[in-house]
């Protein structure tokens, strides 16, 4: 039982380490250049019902928010800026 628990935090823990890493490879160091809210014919085609912003960067990467993993529809943005807490979907 203790095993099962120590190596689930073990697994638990690679796992953020390997997606931190490989996040951070490519973003860190990018410039955004351009940002809007995803053109409503994307949304459409999507099966989408809510347009979240996206943020384009220099590398031609876009981010854009879901709302789940799946991509089942557009996700709003925390932030720690005081004046724009969340970047809301449209």
């Amino acid at each position: 039982m203790l095993k099962n628990k120590i190596m689930s935090k073990v697994k638990e823990k690679t796992t953020e380490q390997y997606w931190t890493k490989l996040t951070a490879k490519h973003l860190v160091g990018k410039k955004i250049v351009h940002v809007e809210y995803l053109p409503e014919m994307l949304m459409e085609e999507w099966g989408w019902y809510k347009r979240p912003i996206t943020i384009h960067l220099d590398d031609d990467t876009i981010l854009i928010a879901q709302m789940d993993d799946e991509g089942n529809d557009g996700g709003t943005i925390y932030t720690n800026i005081k004046e724009l807490q969340t970047i809301p979907v449209i």
